[in-house]
């Protein structure tokens, strides 16, 4: 499952570009784990919150309902985390604007690889305390690469 999440960020990515990328760079690892590590703060505090009430009250929700409610509030909040973030740098809008734009396709590919796991290892949309750490990441892990190619490419970082 990994490689094939990694086949796909390989397909957004030029693949010109990156054969003459430098993938080496620590520095650059370095910032796209703290960036990726704060966007996935965000995107697990939505996600798991909504898979945690819905494990918590009975309901007519099917999994799919329930994940896609999950990846819906987990980019909620991971959008308002990173706008938090990025105030202090910039005015309101600019900062909501960046964390839109910077991140979107890292937060998507983050919930999606999260919640896939989820309903690989459980069966279902379900928080145990076995299968988070794997989801998590799994979570941190798929977007890192797209977020290393971002930096290197346009030096561009949403944090």
């Amino acid at each position: 499952m990994l490689l094939e999440m990694q086949l796909f960020l390989c397909l957004l990515i030029n693949l010109e570009q990156s054969k003459i990328m430098n993938w080496k760079c620590k520095h650059t690892w370095k910032r796209a784990r703290i960036n990726t590590s704060w966007c996935l703060l965000g995107c697990s505090i939505g996600d798991f919150s909504t898979i945690l009430y819905f494990q918590n009250v009975q309901h007519d929700w099917g999994t799919f309902e329930i994940m896609s409610l999950a990846i819906f509030n987990g980019l909620l909040t991971s959008v308002i985390l990173e706008t938090l973030i990025l105030i202090k740098q910039m005015d309101f809008k600019t900062a909501l604007k960046t964390a839109f734009g910077m991140s979107f396709i890292s937060m998507v590919g983050m919930e999606v690889s999260m919640n896939i796991t989820d309903i690989i290892l459980t069966g279902g949309a379900m928080i145990t305390w076995w299968a988070t750490p794997i989801m998590l990441f799994m979570g941190f892990i798929t977007p890192l690469p797209y977020n290393y190619w971002k930096l290197k490419k346009y030096n561009k970082s949403c944090h």
